[in-house]
């Protein structure tokens, strides 16, 4: 039934009035001068009363509820407030059902609204079949449909009737779906298809299956093994599907149901139902495959090269102890030399004497011969030629490259080298480009070619290749036509006709002018601004920020922050109040509050929910988040693994796992104490370390945080303590490349304007990017006082104004700027509209030489937009503290998140990246939880104190920290029972506060 959408007491809800907010209140509960006119007419004053209701009802649900005195209190308290009259007219208003439908008949014609009749119910079909095409999910049709006759001012049909629509539009979106593709579907691709879902025994599996499995490591066989995959897929024509009559999020949900469901699930579908998603999932999964060959042939390239550099290392560090014997013996040696009392006969006789034969033929024997520029790291990497040729080989026959003007000697070395590949040729022809190659490894190509070593020649050679193919790809002045990640930088941003629609928009949201000749000016005011008041603080001379006698900056580490004696003691008392809650009961009752849960959706669009379905998701959220994985919940709660591993499958992915994440903070940001830690514009962002367990493709070794590998979980919290924002990254990444993702994808109330991040996240393309979205970088780096401070204008000029901070400045190139101020814009709109994913585009950026021109402008006025925050940081103490403290801030969550997973020695165990982000993402949906509920006791703490006449101070609360609890219990057998936990709250859906002795010091353990 199409009723199975909502369940009962939902249905209810939709049909009453639901809860009123501040801005609603005023903005379809004030009456205008005609509107009071026309409410007259209807004289009685429950009448005037009722109608007044449905009159503002109407914009503001797009319906009238059949019970309209249930009005919320302050809407009908506002009205009558202004119509004159007392609340209690509305009693009894609409007791004749016909009364109240006349009313609303003329009451609609007045505010010209209509009924839903024939003419209004096809364009609803319309749209809700336009909908369907693109989500699949009743609620959310629903929800579209309705914001759709709101805006079309047609009055809501009832409940059932809607859903039923929307039952009906997701039928036909799946008649629609069929005919679009519908002449990709000849006889041959449909055997393909079908293909897919037999079991091979030499797979051992499907090929559905085989196909969306992805590698856990990078090596050769790894290599080959997706080489296969794309050249599968090719060979079923998937590369070259065209399936753009289908909407893009259609796409996208076909291609995620054909990933979920079993093969033996896809087989019962009818084919009308099967093949689109095959299809789609065919097509996705071209992409997919090329992206991850590309990938793993850098991974497993650097990996070699990283080997390379290891043993470099080791091989200096013995030369350096060789190199120390000798200097002891040119120790002994050069007394005698420089002695000119002994005579040039009697040198040789008397060195040989004192220091001995056997030592000076050792020391002879031993000598080392001169190092090549790069220290011997290529031929080095030379020793695993063999190991790189294990696959190598098949990415270039498999791949095309492509790239622009200066990358065309590379392309053509490419060439050159597929076909020493495909013919067996040995030797590189005369002539082969070698212009990429950089200087420090040239010597290695000219020596062997002047030696006539064409073998040494051509390893050198492919290897130099090889390796600026890497960088070339990493820097997009290589693409892959074709792929996604590693596509034509061109298309990542906007077109130049699209750019035209968006410039002025853009321009006026971020504050910029779209000429420079008149940005200019306000960036110099800026820098004169912060300059003169970096001048000021060096003037001081013996401060924190001074100025040594060689002209250096010198800045003195801040001092610990002084946190009141009181904040201690608040917080211990607070803590001894809190109700002592096992974490399962707390996310019960945070879905209480909130409703997070209802944010997991079924993958494919499913809408009746079991009873039992929040308990199977809690569970899978602790399971998750306490890395006891499902296997150990299962045991520890006693829900069948089964019913969790198919909950986890179907519920608890990125984009529910989102949802939900934005409900727990916008939830948190509203609570009255939330305000006392902070506004909600600054955030920050800091990676945290975690082990991992067997292999995968996002582990590296990194000896600093791991025994063996691990992986990196890129979060960005706020200033209130929430964490709006989770990724997964390689340990050995760069974190400036992914600081700016969830800044700009951020969904939440939070209004961020301003960022700090530690030195790993800093970057000049990041400072010049922030700037241009509207944004603030705000990184606490190290070694500060060492950067180049840039100018504009003449050094003269400078010195006179700034006779301190003027010397430590560079000259900015502003022509440079100019001449690509229009592509920054188009750039950095790209960016915030969403057209590009900012990791990957400061990724390219960062990596790109210095021939890329707008690579080069986007540095150059990043550094200006440094040498401003450079000098106010520096200028202001208490700025340097508080984005000290906001960093703190995220140090304390990561606390918060390690003593939440602590199961299995911290270790992560799943393989796959899909898998390890959804899991970060369930540890930030808890964690936020735990900080959510954390909050909203304190406050309900600090009321009850405050109630008792004890003095709360605003700015002691201030310094305690909603992540340290010991009242909440993460650990032990683990219980979900639903039902039985709301039973145990309040009418507020509380706990009562704990009422302990302030001076028992166990009472909160």
């Amino acid at each position: 039934m199409a009723t199975r959408v909502f369940s009962d007491e939902e249905l209810d809800a939709l049909r009453s009035f639901p809860t009123i907010g501040k801005d609603e209140l005023i903005r379809y509960f004030t009456l205008t001068p005609a509107d009071e006119a026309f409410l007259r007419k209807f004289r009685r004053a429950q009448n005037v009363l009722g109608a007044a209701v449905q009159l503002s009802a109407l914009p503001w649900l797009g319906f009238v509820p059949d019970d309209v005195p249930a009005a919320p209190p302050a809407a009908v308290g506002r009205l009558a407030r202004q119509l004159g009259l007392a609340i209690g007219e509305l009693a009894g208003y609409g007791e004749r059902e016909q009364t109240r439908t006349d009313h609303l008949r003329e009451i609609a014609e007045y505010l010209s609204w209509r009924p839903p009749k024939t003419i209004e119910l096809k364009e609803l079909d319309e749209f809700l079949l336009a909908r369907a095409m693109e989500h699949d999910s009743p609620s959310l049709l629903f929800r579209l449909g309705c914001e759709y006759l709101r805006s079309a001012k047609v009055i809501r049909p009832g409940v059932v009737s809607l859903l039923e629509k929307v039952a009906t539009a997701r039928t036909e979106a799946e008649r629609e779906t069929h005919a679009r593709v519908a002449h990709l579907l000849t006889g041959e691709q449909v055997r393909g298809l079908d293909g897919l879902l037999v079991v091979e025994s030499a797979l051992g599996s499907t090929r559905l299956h085989w196909m969306v499995t992805g590698p856990v490591q990078g090596s050769p066989a790894s290599v080959k093994g997706e080489v296969e995959k794309l050249t599968f897929l090719r060979g079923l024509g998937a590369d070259a599907l065209d399936l753009s009559a289908l909407p893009a999020e259609r796409r996208r949900y076909l291609a995620q149901i054909g990933r979920r469901l079993t093969a033996q699930a896809l087989v019962r579908r009818e084919p009308n139902r099967r093949h689109p998603i095959l299809l789609t999932l065919l097509a996705q999964s071209a992409v997919d495959v090329l992206d991850s060959v590309v990938q793993l042939f850098d991974q497993t390239l650097s990996g070699s090269e990283s080997r390379a550099k290891i043993k470099l290392r080791e091989v200096l560090a013995e030369r350096a102890k060789l190199s120390e014997d000798l200097l002891a013996l040119l120790e002994e040696i050069l007394p005698v030399l420089a002695d000119a009392g002994i005579p040039d006969e009697a040198v040789g006789t008397l060195l040989r004497g004192k220091i001995g034969m056997s030592r000076l033929r050792a020391a002879h024997a031993g000598a080392t011969v001169r190092l090549p520029r790069d220290h011997g790291h290529l031929a080095l990497l030379e020793g695993s030629y063999t190991y790189i040729r294990q696959f190598a080989p098949k990415v270039l026959e498999t791949v095309r490259f492509k790239g622009g003007t200066e990358a065309k000697p590379l392309i053509e070395a490419l060439e050159i080298l597929r076909e020493l590949n495909a013919t067996g040729a040995r030797n590189v022809p005369e002539g082969a480009p070698t212009l990429f190659v950089p200087t420090w490894w040239q010597g290695y190509l000219d020596e062997a070619a002047a030696k006539g070593d064409a073998t040494a020649y051509r390893h050198y050679w492919e290897l130099c290749t090889l390796l600026a193919l890497r960088d070339g790809l990493r820097s997009g002045d290589v693409y892959v036509p074709g792929s996604r990640r590693y596509d034509n930088p061109e298309t990542y941003l906007f077109k130049p006709a699209q750019w035209e629609t968006h410039r002025v928009e853009f321009c006026r949201l971020v504050g910029k002018s779209p000429d420079f000749s008149e940005a200019l000016p306000l960036v110099m005011d800026e820098l004169d601004e912060a300059l003169t008041d970096l001048e000021g603080v060096l003037n001081g001379g013996d401060g924190a920020v001074r100025l040594n006698d060689a002209g250096e900056l010198v800045i003195s580490p801040l001092t610990a922050e002084d946190i009141p004696s009181e904040a201690e003691e608040l917080h211990g008392e607070l803590e001894r109040m809190l109700p002592n809650v096992p974490i399962a009961s707390l996310l019960v009752e945070m879905d209480r509050h909130t409703g997070f849960l209802d944010c997991f959706v079924h993958a494919g669009g499913k809408q009746a929910r079991s009873p039992q379905l929040k308990r199977n998701l809690i569970a899978c959220l602790i399971g998750l988040s306490t890395n006891l994985g499902l296997h150990g919940m299962a045991a520890s709660c006693g829900i069948p693994y089964d019913v969790l591993a198919w909950t986890a499958e179907w519920y608890i992915r990125e984009e529910t796992l989102r949802e939900a994440n934005i409900c727990l903070v916008n939830y948190h940001h509203k609570l009255p104490v939330t305000a006392m830690f902070g506004s909600g514009t600054l955030s920050s962002s800091d990676g945290q370390r975690f082990p991992t367990r067997g292999k995968s493709i996002t582990a590296r070794h990194l000896n600093k945080y791991f025994v063996s590998e691990g992986i990196s979980t890129y979060t960005h919290v706020s200033d209130q303590h929430s964490t709006f924002g989770t990724k997964v990254i390689v340990a050995t990444h760069r974190e400036a490349h992914y600081v700016l993702d969830e800044i700009l994808g951020n969904a939440t109330d939070l209004p961020i304007s301003e960022h700090a991040t530690d030195t790993h996240g800093v970057t000049l393309v990041n400072f010049g990017l922030f700037d241009l979205v509207g944004k603030q970088l705000s990184p606490r780096i190290r070694d500060l006082g060492k950067i180049t401070l840039y100018r504009i204008g003449a050094k003269n000029d400078c010195e006179e104004r700034f006779p301190k901070a003027g010397p430590v400045t560079k000259k900015a190139n502003l022509d440079l700027i100019a001449d690509h101020w229009d592509d920054l814009l188009r750039l950095a709109g790209a960016l915030k509209y969403g057209h590009a994913t900012a990791s990957l585009i400061v990724g390219k950026l960062s990596a790109s030489s210095r021939q890329n021109a707008l690579a080069a402008a986007l540095k150059e006025y990043g550094a200006i937009r440094r040498t401003i925050y450079a000098a106010k940081y520096l200028s202001d103490e208490g700025y340097r503290r508080k984005i000290a403290r906001q960093l703190n801030k995220g140090e304390s969550l990561h606390a918060l998140r390690r003593q939440l997973h602590y199961a299995r020695e911290g270790k992560i165990t799943r393989r796959q990246p899909e898998q390890q982000n959804e899991q970060a993402w369930c540890l930030t949906v808890v964690t936020n939880a735990v900080v959510c509920w954390h909050t909203e006791y304190m406050g309900l703490a600090v009321g009850e104190l405050r109630e008792a006449g004890h003095e709360v101070d605003a700015e002691v609360l201030a310094h305690i920290s909603p992540t340290r609890s010991s009242v909440v219990n993460y650990y032990g057998s683990i219980t979900v029972d639903y039902e039985h936990e709301l039973a145990q709250l309040d009418d507020q859906g509380h706990r009562p506060l704990r009422t302990v002795a302030v001076d028992d010091p166990g009472s909160g353990l």
